[in-house]
């Protein structure tokens, strides 16, 4: 895969989550985050309003999973907010909401860094399947899930 677009020093971060794990894993990341430029996109969801409170959030449609209207929705969003925030890397957990996100940022040439969920040991998430051919880097918190995405870097759990 291309250069790790984790380790520039400074970058306009745009980051992809559902609510619940997804969101809670990218929040324990708050210390590599928080002196970043950095925007959100989510559901409207009561974790996610307590969570993101002061952060710059776009509502996302939901639900994803097998919602051919809301993933369609959810394209035209990514293209809109990509283009919006011009960010310099879209990272995610995952779900659904990703996919539109992650492909639509590589058809504009902004890199993104997937990391696979840290409950999903010996079987690929659809959403890891569905990204993982666009992604410049993709991240894996255990050993034995980079037997299942030969390309990624283990960093180990994000919780």
């Amino acid at each position: 895969m291309a250069n790790d677009p984790a380790e520039s020093a400074h970058s306009k971060i745009l980051f992809v989550a559902s609510t619940g794990g997804h969101l809670t894993q990218l929040l324990a990341l708050r210390d590599w985050w928080s002196t970043q430029e950095r925007a959100w996109v989510s559901f409207d969801h009561p974790h996610a309003h307590a969570a993101l409170a002061n952060e710059q959030v776009t509502w996302a449609y939901s639900p994803t999973t097998r919602n051919i209207p809301n993933a369609v929705r959810n394209a035209f969003l990514a293209r809109r907010v990509l283009r919006e925030q011009r960010p310099d890397i879209v990272v995610s957990t995952g779900a659904g909401v990703a996919v539109p996100f992650f492909w639509t940022a590589r058809a504009m040439g902004i890199r993104t860094l997937y990391i696979e969920v840290i409950d999903r040991i010996s079987t690929r998430t659809m959403t890891g399947r569905l990204v993982y051919p666009t992604v410049d880097a993709f991240a894996v918190q255990w050993p034995e899930q980079q037997a299942l995405y030969p390309d990624s870097r283990v960093i180990g759990a994000t919780l």
